[in-house]
């Protein structure tokens, strides 16, 4: 079924059913109304008739055995009324007045008479007299509170029920134009939602939908769209990447303000004055290339689409050129160093000392298995045991000394948890290390790493011998792409993406320089926020 004959379907069924309610409900108290109406008339007619002195007179010259004749003045009483029948009876229920003179002087047909003769009451029944089924009004006729006879005042069911007949089809008729004017209504609301969705189906937009997306993740460049109040619409793979560093994803950045991400593309979207627009920004030492294409709104307001990519210059090639060729001499160097350490293994058994390359091997060894050792049995976490130990054997390729507390402990976590947890130690490990080498003219290179989640809280200490941050930049240290080394490859993304995860999980980062001119970088996560 197509969406505009579901629509059409519920539409139209929910109509028809409160149309039907409503009709049924105005029937019904329209016919009860009727007839209490018709009742109370009845009643009020006989009450005013029992006070009338010729009726009163002649009942008690019934009561008495006497003649008296009110048929004529009755019957005038009547067709002044719109009553069927005005009957009146003495206190033996016979008839003194009837529509058809012949039955004059009979008893009265029906118990509800007796009501008022016998108890007083006025009293409103439907029953079948003579005259067919009606609405029967009785009233008791006194004289000094004696009662000596009663009055049946009747409206017959056949004119009552046309009457009501032709009430009910006004009603209807309102009732009818009420259903038409849904139908007319839910039509326009139809076409207005298929010409709102494009004339496609529920299943045709979701698949749109998922198509946008892929394409959007699939483009090389960043993109990000937002609404008039510079808040994120959309935002693709991308973008994510080189505002966030992957730290967040998209649904953690759509609906929030373009400032927290970029603080130069929010201003360039509030200089672009609805015009379409291109400004160079930077992303640390990373220069970019804006476009800002408007997108105007119904009501005037304008919303942007942003899109940014790398500006290749010649500096940037040329430094990416020399990080490449940095990498190449220190994978030569390594090479040559474990060549070394090859040839030096392969001549000792080629010359059978099978006990001198035992000891060779036993050497280069047994540091790794002392650390690895200390590392495993403090350290349950596996990712983290890992990193530790696989930054352990670059410090001792920079020969840096690399000394971890003896009482550190940390338990197993979730996966997430695990991942954020060696992207954080892993930058500070990587900062510190570098750090301490940069200065290791100066003092002995060393960094001393300690860990613990004994507490609520998981503590990490880092200390390293390196010259520490420079004052200058001590206030922004934590931004995007600032950095205190000097060395091109380095884009001051490190402590950026530590403090991230510090946010993201509600934690505290400080740092210090100690007594002994070290840096002492410190970190408490609160543990209930990394197990959420």
């Amino acid at each position: 079924m197509t969406l505009k004959s579901y629509l059409a379907l519920i539409t139209i069924s929910t109509i028809t059913i409160i149309v039907l309610a409503v009709a049924v409900v105005l029937g019904y108290s329209l016919q009860k109304t009727y007839l209490d109406s018709i009742s109370q008339r009845g009643i009020e007619l006989g009450r005013v008739i029992a006070h009338n002195e010729k009726i009163i007179q002649a009942v008690e010259l019934s009561n008495q055995g006497k003649t008296s004749n009110i048929q004529s003045y009755v019957e005038t009483l009547r067709a002044q009324t719109d009553a069927s029948y005005i009957v009146v009876v003495n206190k033996n229920a016979i008839r003194l007045s009837h529509p058809k003179p012949d039955r004059v002087g009979k008893h009265f047909v029906g118990d509800d008479i007796y009501q008022a003769l016998r108890q007083g009451n006025d009293y409103t029944k439907v029953a079948v007299g003579t005259l067919g089924k009606a609405i029967r009004n009785s009233v008791t006729i006194r004289k000094d509170g004696q009662i000596i006879g009663a009055i049946s005042i009747g409206y017959l069911s056949q004119p009552t029920s046309k009457l009501i007949f032709k009430h009910l089809q006004e009603a209807g008729l309102l009732v009818g134009f009420v259903y038409l004017l849904g139908v007319i209504i839910a039509g326009f609301l139809i076409l207005k939602l298929k010409r709102t969705f494009l004339s496609l189906e529920p299943e045709e937009i979701v698949q749109k939908f998922k198509e946008h997306e892929l394409i959007l993740d699939s483009i090389r460049d960043g993109i990000v769209a937002i609404d008039h109040e510079q808040n994120i619409t959309a935002i693709n793979s991308m973008a994510i990447e080189w505002l966030t560093m992957n730290v967040l994803s998209a649904s953690q950045v759509v609906g929030k303000p373009l400032s927290s991400q970029s603080q130069s593309l929010s201003h360039f979207a509030l200089e672009a004055q609805g015009q379409i627009t291109q400004n160079p920004f930077n992303l640390g030492s990373l220069e970019f290339i804006a476009t800002l294409y408007p997108i105007r709104g119904k009501k005037g307001e304008v919303g942007y689409v942003m899109v940014f990519f790398p500006d290749h210059g010649e500096k940037s090639l040329e430094q990416e050129l020399t990080a490449t060729k940095n990498y190449a001499d220190l994978l030569r160097a390594k090479t040559h160093e474990y060549s070394n350490h090859l040839n030096v293994l392969s001549g000792m058994l080629q010359a059978e000392r099978y006990e001198d390359a035992i000891e060779f091997l036993q050497q280069e060894s047994d540091g790794d298995q002392i650390v690895l050792r200390r590392i495993i049995k403090t350290i349950e976490n596996s990712a983290v045991a890992g990193l530790i130990f696989a930054k352990h054997n670059k410090a001792k390729d920079l020969k840096v000394d690399m000394l971890i507390e003896s009482d550190c402990q940390l338990g197993r976590y979730p996966a997430k948890t695990n991942e954020a947890l060696v992207t954080l130690m892993g930058n500070l490990i990587d900062n510190a290390l570098l750090a301490a080498w940069s200065n290791r003219l100066l003092t002995s290179p060393f960094v001393k790493l300690y860990i613990s989640d004994r507490n609520a809280h998981i503590m990490i200490q880092i200390e390293d011998s390196g010259a520490g941050v420079d004052e200058k930049l001590e206030s922004r240290i934590l931004d995007f792409g600032v950095s205190s080394k000097h060395n091109t490859e380095q884009h001051g993304i490190g402590l950026y993406l530590v403090k991230k995860v510090v946010d993201q999980y509600h934690g505290s980062l400080d740092w210090e320089r100690s007594e002994i001119n070290t840096t002492v970088f410190s970190i408490y996560l609160d543990k209930r926020a990394l197990t959420r």
